[in-house]
């Protein structure tokens, strides 16, 4: 029998019985698209985690009061944690041997920024830094400098802004040396970064950067920040990170025998905690999926039961001519196969569909997870050859003389 009238046979089968057929494939389509929805919404966050990442620096050490990621319940421990302050970060400068472009890290105010008449919406983070901080953040200057030491000696009021606000505030003069106001203060624009882009719908280029001492002037420095600063080395950045940790015990005041009271973060940690949770999304999609398609499985196993039994005579008529018992098994086989990899095509492109609905979401590239893609036409095909067994072979041992006495 060839592959043309097996499906015109599988075809007419399913046409035969219409609501066993749906319900049959309308379970296989729920099991196929959980496990692919699931598995492409994961690729999706996953190549958004990438991208985000690789516009940070890769040999960036963040020191902050809390983790960057929380999985499990509040620990309360961490909700009482000490504020790191601005005396912290420059004790710590004066300490390391090792690290180094340390930097206070922290968002001073949230508000609008004037140019003339010219104004933004008041949303826009105005945040402190040193000359470290574009290094550490992996900017570049388009034009214009860098913070010096001068300027966070004294406090200077200069300002180096992203892209965006350049956009909205100097439409058709060029910015250096323009004098901005931020919350009824004075600042002169010292350089422009050039632009990252945006994820998510959040852009990496609407800020102000102030030098920080000028921030602690203006808006206090009685607050919570974070610290930044660079391993010599991708291969040193266990050392340290050792040495970070160490250092920042003693400034805190950490007893040898309490915990941290402070987060240590990298990329690599924070892909790594990813990590963790995307194994969760993962087995939940396939668990959710595995028992969706075993109930599938049954109904195939059922629905070709059922067509055995309603096509006796069929089978009667065809062994009475020559057909093998090979042949019949072979065609109940690929008919159990051929339903299930319908269901499963169908599955497949509602799953990647819905899938990469995260990627709209969250403004990412979409995603073919071509392994599951792979993965569920193998897998269908085990479903619709473990499924269809029992019923092929019932099928082929019919006896031909009582097969065609079936009414």
């Amino acid at each position: 029998m060839n592959i043309k009238e097996t499906f015109s046979q599988a075809t007419d089968s399913l046409k035969a019985n219409k609501i066993r057929s749906s319900l049959t494939l309308l379970a296989l389509v729920i099991g196929v698209f959980s496990v692919i929805v699931s598995t492409t919404a994961v690729a999706v966050i996953d190549s958004f985690f990438t991208n985000t990442m690789s516009i940070l620096g890769t040999d960036v050490i963040t020191v902050q009061k809390n983790p960057a990621v929380q999985l499990g319940p509040d620990d309360a421990s961490k909700r009482n944690r000490k504020n790191i302050k601005f005396e912290d970060a420059e004790e710590l400068d004066e300490r390391m041997n090792i690290g180094e472009g340390m930097s206070p890290v922290t968002s001073f105010s949230f508000t609008k920024v004037s140019f003339n008449n010219e104004e933004t919406d008041p949303d826009k983070s105005i945040r402190g830094g040193n000359s470290e901080y574009i290094a550490n953040n992996a900017y570049n200057l388009e034009d214009g400098r860098n913070f010096n030491e001068e300027d966070i000696q004294y406090a200077r009021k200069v300002a180096i802004i992203g892209k965006d606000i350049q956009t909205e505030l100097f439409k058709s003069e060029y910015p250096l040396q323009k004098t901005i106001r931020i919350d009824g203060q004075p600042y002169t624009v010292i350089g422009v970064l050039e632009s990252k882009g945006q994820i998510m719908g959040q852009s990496f280029d609407d800020f102000v950067l102030i030098p920080y001492t000028t921030g602690i002037n203006v808006y206090g420095g009685n607050r919570g920040i974070g610290i930044q600063l660079r391993a010599p080395a991708i291969t040193m950045m266990e050392e340290t990170i050792d040495e970070v940790t160490g250092i920042m015990r003693v400034i805190r005041g950490v007893s040898p025998v309490d915990d941290n009271d402070f987060e240590v973060v990298t990329n690599d940690s924070l892909s790594g905690t990813f990590d963790a949770f995307t194994y969760i999304l993962y087995f939940a999609g396939f668990a959710i999926g595995g028992i969706t398609l075993l109930g599938a499985g049954i109904g195939v196993m059922n629905i070709m039961l059922v067509s055995v039994t309603e096509r006796t005579k069929e089978i009667g008529v065809r062994k009475a001519v020559g057909a093998t018992r090979k042949a019949i098994v072979n065609q109940f086989l690929m008919e159990a196969v051929f339903l299930c990899q319908l269901g499963g095509v169908i599955g497949l492109i509602a799953g990647i569909a819905a899938g990469n609905y995260v990627a709209v979401l969250i403004d990412s590239e979409p995603v073919i997870p071509i392994w599951s893609v792979g993965l569920s036409f193998f897998g269908m095909l085990i479903i619709g050859l473990v499924f269809g067994v029992y019923p092929a072979f019932k099928a082929s041992k019919l006896d031909p003389i009582e097969s065609l006495r079936y009414e």
